[in-house]
């Protein structure tokens, strides 16, 4: 099993699955934001960019999914993204279902200032909305916490493959004319 999941990342699909599923989470996110009038907050924003990670190890891979070293640096960035995504919204559902006046989500964001992402596309990065605040459900569910699910799958993603990566046998490329 690990040898076919081996076999799978190094071919184009998984990445670009990856990337379209990230990206539409993304335009989701904006979508609910500006369609729906949806404030996000501080905590909102941080999961944006540790789904960014994930967009961005589904583009790396896409790039050159044979190479092992750019396939295991697009393994470390969506892992990286998706645990950090994962720890991010299981604190945010603690803002959100144990709202108290000593535990509460930053005002601003804080970014470094090597990479002010508020300040160069403020209209994704910038935080108008609070953490304690549930303003959408689906199936009984905020949509913070549908984030934690979301995340716990790419991060058992993202450790199974690169356990295949250790452990899986050698991956024999086949020469294609049209490939």
């Amino acid at each position: 099993m690990l040898n076919k999941i081996k076999v799978l990342s190094s071919q184009r699909t998984i990445w670009l699955l990856c990337l379209i599923s990230a990206l539409c989470l993304e335009l989701t996110a904006l979508y609910f934001q500006y369609g729906m009038g949806l404030k996000p907050c501080v905590m909102c924003i941080y999961e944006r960019v540790a789904l960014f990670g994930v967009l961005f190890s589904g583009l790396l891979g896409l790039l050159a999914p044979r190479f092992m070293i750019i396939r295991l640096l697009a393994l470390a960035l969506g892992l990286w993204g998706a645990i950090k995504g994962l720890l991010l919204s299981i604190k945010h559902v603690g803002y959100q279902l144990n709202p108290n006046p000593w535990d509460q989500c930053p005002v601003n964001v804080d970014f470094p200032s090597t990479l002010p992402l508020d300040k160069w596309l403020p209209a994704v990065f910038h935080p108008t909305g609070l953490c304690s605040e549930i303003s959408w459900t689906f199936l009984n569910f905020t949509m913070v916490q549908w984030l934690v699910f979301i995340f716990a799958v790419y991060s058992l993603l993202f450790a199974f493959i690169l356990l295949s990566q250790c452990f899986g046998g050698r991956v024999k490329h086949q020469r294609r004319l049209f490939h």
